[in-house]
């Protein structure tokens, strides 16, 4: 006998897009958002990945941009998607050295992730628009660095209410692209080394 909750399993546009075949369950009041790409990130915690072998900012670099979502390769670092976005847009600037902490990297690569850093804003107000921004690096296990032994620099868009009770409460992010989308997008709009002091993205000219 099945409980009566008081809930509909019928949502609208439900009948066009579903067969007669019914799986086993009780319907109630709650939705769910299934997100099963997070496992093993989960599973393996901060600890995961110790060594250049394993790491995923070393590994990136080897794939094509599409399979890595790199939006930008550098000479000492570049710019890839966050496969957890805490928003739309949310890029990492790392380092191709496999190194821990901010006081590692050269004089170069700290300059070129500053500007990598500046670009990236400049991109991100251009195609969409945000209203802030959040940039930082969490270092080591302790300071909530995901991969502790990898730098790497969070430049995250922000828009007003984007931290509503959802991400709060729910402990759930809602993203309304796909990465794939929005890696293109960024990609398509990032400027070439020549024009990086001209007028296209800064709204300011080399005179």
């Amino acid at each position: 006998m099945q409980e009566n909750t008081g809930v509909t399993a019928d949502y609208p546009g439900d009948a066009e897009v579903t067969d007669d075949f019914g799986l086993a369950g009780v319907p109630d009041a709650f939705q769910r958002l299934w997100t099963p790409h997070r496992l093993a990130y989960i599973k393996g915690g901060q600890n995961q990945f110790k060594d250049q072998d394993d790491c995923p900012f070393c590994v990136a670099p080897s794939r094509t941009d599409e399979e890595s979502l790199i939006v930008r390769r550098g000479k000492t670092c570049y710019v890839v998607l966050n496969l957890f976005p805490y928003n739309p847009g949310h890029l990492l600037v790392c380092p191709y050295r496999h190194v821990p902490d901010y006081t590692d990297i050269t004089v170069q690569e700290t300059a070129e992730m500053a500007e990598l850093t500046q670009t990236a804003m400049r991109v991100l107000r251009k195609v969409a628009n945000p209203s802030g921004f959040n940039l930082g690096m969490n270092q080591g296990v302790a300071g909530g660095a995901g991969i502790a032994a990898h730098l790497h620099q969070h430049v995250v868009p922000r828009w007003g209410g984007d931290g509503n009770f959802f991400p709060i409460i729910a402990q759930t992010k809602a993203v309304t692209q796909t990465l794939g989308e929005v890696r293109q997008q960024v990609a398509d709009a990032w400027p070439e080394e020549s024009d990086l002091s001209g007028s296209d993205l800064s709204g300011e000219t080399d005179a």
